[in-house]
């Protein structure tokens, strides 16, 4: 705009000056009142100029700073798959000077495995050009030790709209440091789980509280460790958490359980345990269409335990897998005010009450008060509702006094490995028949 002003205004003034010029005052006029316009045009151009080399330079110091004080480590890499451009914290992540990575293929830090699997899945669900985040996998120092690191990054495209590399950032996650000892041996043996699969799926029936049929049942994992027998499954999901290891624990005991759900009673629904945070890993997605049951028969349990950031996109998500014919579960609802949030924000079609609701319900009139209402709240929002942890008579008798649809506990069948047992469990005459001696208290699994 201020050249084609600047070009108007030269213009004009060559114009009126040729003329002023033929008159005798012409030249006083032309000092008194064209000179100063063009100055001034001429002045304003060379200020712009200089406030965009200005700019430029400031936005340069500003991409220095940046790549100076980051903690993420920026990258690009051509389609060759080699490296193009490489910030400074590559030195602190992995060892090598940005200089030594240009040119070498991305192989010398990432094993092609590794990457492959971390990337499973989300190139046939997002396709080729879109962007990814979150994806954890190990990279390999300069000294040969792995570091665990989460990367995110986008294709990068040329004039004709073709892929022609890729950039990124790579930042480390919280692995155990060289001189802990005790995280470095739980990292290593979560590490190990992973790898060799050591685990299995013990199922615990859900039956109808007003007849007894069976109606469905909880996955729950159990690990074979010979290292440490007694440790328990929620300490194992625990380490894994801690280690930046547990969504990937989550994904093998959900496949573990998709697979052992085949030999359940075709008439029982099977409710598995995710937490939010993996419900955004789009392996899920791929685990629940293509496993040997139908999507109508899997329930997702969702932990009331963890922290939702963004429920738009946990429900986007969801959105496809429930419409195909995916339930949704609240699990450990009344514990805590997330399970509220997590009911209002996702509508699920199951509400599971925790056990902490349930237990001595018969013999406290605030548990009644509360278990009522969240009778009546689940019918307002069309979900069903399932007591979980009845431990005796009572309870039982007082849950179906309150109308809860279902139950879950001890005292209903404890949870088993054992595929003929399952098979008993058929809804059609399948009914609850406790033992007369009374049953302990354990904490639910």
């Amino acid at each position: 705009m201020l050249y084609s002003c600047f070009l108007a205004g030269l213009i004009l003034a060559l114009g009126v000056s040729a003329v002023l010029l033929r008159e005798p005052w012409g030249v006083v006029v032309l000092a008194a009142v064209i000179a100063p316009v063009a100055v001034y045009l001429v002045w304003a151009l060379l200020r712009i100029q200089s406030r965009k080399s200005s700019a430029a330079s400031g936005a340069s110091h500003l991409l220095e700073a940046v790549l100076a004080t980051s903690r993420e480590w920026l990258w690009t890499i051509g389609p060759d798959g080699r490296f193009t451009f490489s910030g400074p914290m590559s030195r602190e992540l992995l060892g090598y000077d940005p200089s030594e990575l240009i040119g070498q293929h991305y192989s010398q830090i990432i094993e092609p495995d590794d990457l492959a699997r971390a990337l499973q899945d989300r190139v046939g669900l997002e396709g080729p050009d879109a962007s990814w985040s979150g994806l954890v996998t190990t990279c390999r120092h300069r000294d040969g030790r792995r570091v665990l690191v989460e990367v995110s990054g986008r294709s990068i495209f040329d004039g004709q709209g073709q892929v022609c590399g890729f950039e990124g950032t790579t930042r480390a996650l919280d692995a155990p440091p060289a001189h802990d000892a005790a995280a470095e041996e739980a990292f290593a043996g979560v590490e190990a789980m992973l790898s060799s699969r050591t685990l299995l799926t013990a199922f615990q029936p859900i039956r109808a509280s007003d007849s007894g049929a069976v109606i469905g049942a909880e996955a729950l994992t159990r690990f074979l460790s010979a290292d440490d027998p007694g440790m328990s499954p929620e300490a194992w999901f625990a380490e894994a958490a801690s280690v930046g290891l547990g969504v990937d624990l989550e994904i093998i005991a959900l496949q573990s359980a998709l697979i052992a759900a085949e030999s359940l009673p075709e008439d029982l629904y099977v409710a598995v345990n995710l937490s939010p945070g993996a419900c955004l890993d789009n392996r899920v997605a791929g685990l629940l269409l293509g496993c040997g049951i139908p999507l109508g028969r899997i329930v997702l349990e969702l932990t009331e335990h963890h922290e939702v950031a963004d429920y738009g996109q946990l429900g986007g998500v969801l959105a496809p897998l429930r419409s195909a014919g995916l339930r949704i579960a609240i699990d450990d609802a009344g514990a805590g005010f997330a399970s509220m949030r997590h009911i209002v924000e996702l509508r699920p079609d199951l509400i599971k009450l925790d056990r902490k609701v349930i237990t001595g319900i018969n013999a406290d009139a605030g548990l009644q008060a509360l278990g009522a209402a969240m009778v009546g709240f689940a019918r307002e929002i069309g979900a069903s509702l399932v007591a979980e942890g009845i431990e005796t008579e009572a309870e039982l008798a007082a849950v179906r006094k309150l109308g809860m649809g279902a139950g879950q506990g001890y005292l209903l069948g404890r949870p088993t490995v054992a595929t003929e047992e399952w098979k008993q469990w058929s809804s059609a005459g399948s009914n609850h028949n406790p033992s007369t001696r009374p049953a302990e208290r354990h904490e639910h699994p």
